[in-house]
């Protein structure tokens, strides 16, 4: 269960030594490329462990990195650091670390059991009893707060909110629903999810989508990455090169294409630029079979804009950046072929009954067509109820 954090536990401590191992410089190693007793970690390495952990002194409520809680003076008889040479004695680090590791009491669990449970879902069809939407920032107000959302269900969930600033987000087991998460966020992790578009604000860090099937997601980020999923499209911008990671099938990638009027200023907030833009150089990190087929770049003729359909204040009133040429050409030429149709229904000259006519065939034809695209869903979920102070909470 990727939500356990038992589990996450467990997993870390049966793997710790070989994390160790991945640390230490070649000299480091012995012929079959394992440590030794003598084997040295730099104080870099133990710097850069602290992507993947952190803590606190005597349950302090202070959550410091790892590198800074090594140095702590009472503990380098544990962990064998060095001032000399700047290093921890690799067999005394792992003991350190072993036997100091726990669950994360900050982490899912937590969040679901005692965290702030908002209310920012629709009641009816979509509302399933196993919809859950919390934020742990009650619980621990002075870290970026956890959001997480699942079993979201035919819904369309729009929220641009203090409680998603700088939040780590996470989104599971949602289905035919449309999500928009318009405030600058932390860190996304998307999975498991179906049939379903999700639109998110700038992230600083990351957004992270695994098992998911036919999921589009919308984003400026800095990094993207993805496992396992199927017929997925990414409109993104990115100073970064996407990473596909192993299971993929049929991904799209394609420029981002929206905006929404506190974008720019948002980007700003997590240090996010129009260039460079690497959305549309992916990187195989794993590649399967060596079949680089599993990608590819959406084409033109197949590019449509987004429009995100909620009234906000702020500047921003165009995609930052623009539009590649050969999508910006793409769009121009059907403005063009509206214009032709706008002036063929002027110049035949229809009377008012031959107008009511062609409009009436005109709106069968376009509610057909978002019947068989399921678009209609969308435009009727946009329609919210009334809202009672509930609701509104979050």
């Amino acid at each position: 269960q990727n939500w356990d954090d038992q589990e996450h536990l467990a997993f870390v401590q049966s793997h710790l030594l070989d994390i160790l191992e991945l640390l230490l410089e070649p000299e480091q190693l012995s012929a079959s490329s394992h440590s030794s007793c003598s084997s040295l970690v730099s104080f870099e390495a133990v710097c850069a462990l602290s992507f993947l952990l952190e803590g606190t002194v005597s349950n302090s409520g202070t959550v410091r990195p790892l590198h800074k809680l090594a140095l702590r003076q009472p503990c380098h008889g544990h962990n064998g650091y060095s001032k000399g040479s700047r290093t921890f004695s690799l067999p005394k680090l792992e003991s350190w670390l072993r036997s100091s590791l726990t669950a994360n009491p900050l982490g899912i669990t937590v969040c679901v059991k005692a965290g702030k449970k908002l209310a920012w879902a629709q009641p009816g069809e979509g509302a399933t009893r196993r919809l859950r939407i919390a934020c742990s920032a009650r619980v621990v107000p002075e870290v970026s707060p956890l959001v997480i959302m699942s079993h979201v269900y035919r819904q369309t969930l729009a929220k641009s909110s203090d409680t998603l600033v700088g939040a780590h987000v996470r989104i599971s087991r949602c289905n035919e629903s449309f999500i928009y998460l318009l405030s600058p966020l932390r860190s996304v992790t998307i999975e498991k999810c179906r049939n379903s578009t999700v639109v998110l604000g700038p992230v600083e860090v990351s957004v992270h989508v695994q098992s998911c099937d036919n999921v589009k997601v919308i984003a400026v980020c800095h990094r993207l990455s993805l496992s396992s999923t199927k017929g997925c499209t990414f409109h993104t911008l990115t100073p970064t090169q996407p990473l596909i990671l192993s299971g993929n099938l049929a991904v799209s990638f394609a420029p981002f294409h929206t905006h929404y009027p506190m974008l720019e200023d948002h980007m700003a907030q997590v240090g996010l630029a129009t260039l460079p833009n690497y959305w549309d150089s992916p990187m195989l990190v794993c590649r399967d079979s060596g079949d680089t087929s599993v990608f590819r770049l959406l084409p033109p003729s197949d590019f449509y804009t987004f429009v995100i359909p909620f009234e906000m204040e702020g500047d921003t009133t165009e995609t930052p950046g623009g539009l590649p040429q050969e999508y910006q050409e793409v769009l121009r030429q059907r403005e063009q072929k509206m214009q032709l149709w706008e002036r063929m229904v002027e110049e035949a000259e229809l009377n008012r009954d031959q107008r009511k006519q062609l409009q009436a065939v005109v709106i069968n034809k376009f509610y057909e067509w978002l019947v068989q695209t399921g678009n209609r869903q969308q435009l009727d979920s946009l329609v919210p109820p009334a809202l009672d102070c509930k609701q509104a909470a979050g």
